[in-house]
């Protein structure tokens, strides 16, 4: 698959996705909310009082029932829903964040996956070659023309070739099932694709605008967005909301006529350092982490975006001087192989040579896989990504 498909169903596969989409739909249900007459529901209060207790039965009977709501206090209801939508604001932001997470997680495992693919490759053809190499000084034992030294020798560095051929197997097979389990499916993205080609629209003396735009700021100011408006919101909560209600009372006594009384009830709660200071430093707290988040990450991303780019341009570098390495040492261990199969070459040097080949030729995998990945990165950090 393309690495974009493989991005596409490691996001459907992730669970922070859903929920993020729930943060999202539960700030702006909060923000609706805000927009109600009242801060709160209406509350009910029922009293009942007579003189039975009090041992005289007169027959003083009263019946007492209020209804009441709380009030916003000046502002207070549209601070409210500014917080409400600077948290879904927020939330949003999250997903870009989490994109982008998701795809580093996705480009780090398909590396891994490759390289282990690579390492299975390159260990069978290094335990073919031993193979054949120990053939032919089995059959020059033998026949007496080579010692069992010569033997022991390329038996070792076969077993050695299996081994690694072992360990590389358990390694694709473990890095593949994790590959699965963030893609959901079975599949590997294709790195190869990702050439200089994918760096067209790349603009190096951008990198500055590139930071700004990066979801991680982003969310970082959201997040500080957000936090003054708590402290908005805080400083219209300096008091409980006062209520106001209807009330209506119903009394009577022995002897004489029922009577009824309709009226209203306030109730305000003064202001007290006791709820208004641990609401002020709750929101000034959050501010003040907000604001140390938001520096931080815009260095974080500053310092990345540039490792990236030196990265990018010493995975090319790397590159090429490795497929020159490989070429060289490919073309030598033939030379060499073939030398000793004439007898001219001692079998440890041609051995040496084999080593020092397929030693040249993981280095170049490894060299291949990081250029490419190195590309796939600098796409994700610059948003460009095919």
């Amino acid at each position: 698959m393309t690495f974009r498909q493989a991005l596409t169903a490691a996001w459907n596969n992730d669970p922070i996705r859903q929920e993020l989409a729930v943060n999202a739909s539960s700030a702006r249900a909060r923000a609706a909310a805000a927009r109600a007459w009242f801060a709160g529901g209406p509350s009910f209060t029922a009293s009942y009082y007579d003189d039975r207790a009090a041992g005289t039965h007169i027959g003083y009977v009263t019946y007492e029932g209020t209804v009441s709501v709380p009030l916003w206090l000046p502002g207070q209801g549209t601070a409210t829903e500014m917080v409400a939508k600077a948290d879904a604001a927020k939330a949003l932001a999250q997903v870009d964040v989490e994109r982008v997470s998701i795809a580093v997680r996705v480009l780090q495992q398909a590396e891994a996956v490759a390289l282990a693919q690579r390492r299975v490759t390159v260990a069978r053809a290094m335990a073919k070659s031993l193979s054949r190499m120990a053939d032919i000084t089995r059959k020059a034992c033998e026949a007496g023309e080579a010692t069992s030294a010569d033997l022991q020798a390329v038996s070792a560095q076969l077993a050695d070739a299996r081994a690694e051929i072992a360990v590389a197997e358990a390694e694709k097979t473990a890095s593949s099932a994790a590959m699965m389990t963030l893609l959901g499916k079975a599949g590997v993205p294709n790195l190869s694709d990702a050439d200089d080609r994918w760096l067209a629209r790349w603009r190096p003396n951008h990198l500055s605008d590139l930071e700004m735009r990066d979801p991680r700021v982003l969310a970082a100011h959201k997040e500080v967005v957000a936090a003054q408006a708590q402290m908005h919101l805080a400083h219209h909560n300096y008091m409980p909301n006062p209520e106001v209600g209807l009330v209506a009372l119903d009394q009577g006594q022995y002897a004489s006529p029922w009577a009824t009384q309709v009226g209203m009830t306030i109730r305000v709660a003064l202001p007290s350092d006791v709820q208004n200071v641990p609401q002020i430093a709750a929101a000034q707290n959050r501010l003040a982490a907000a604001m140390r988040a938001e520096v931080t990450a815009q260095r974080a991303v500053h310092d990345e975006l540039r490792q990236v780019v030196a990265w990018v341009d010493g995975a090319r570098q790397a590159l090429k001087q490795s497929r020159q390495s490989a070429a060289q040492t490919l073309s030598r261990a033939k030379i060499m192989e073939h030398s000793w199969s004439l007898g001219e070459t001692p079998l440890m040097e041609a051995l040496r040579a084999q080593n020092d080949a397929w030693r040249a030729l993981m280095s170049l995998n490894r060299s291949e896989i990081a250029f490419h990945s190195a590309v796939i990165r600098l796409c994700i950090a610059i948003g460009t990504l095919p």
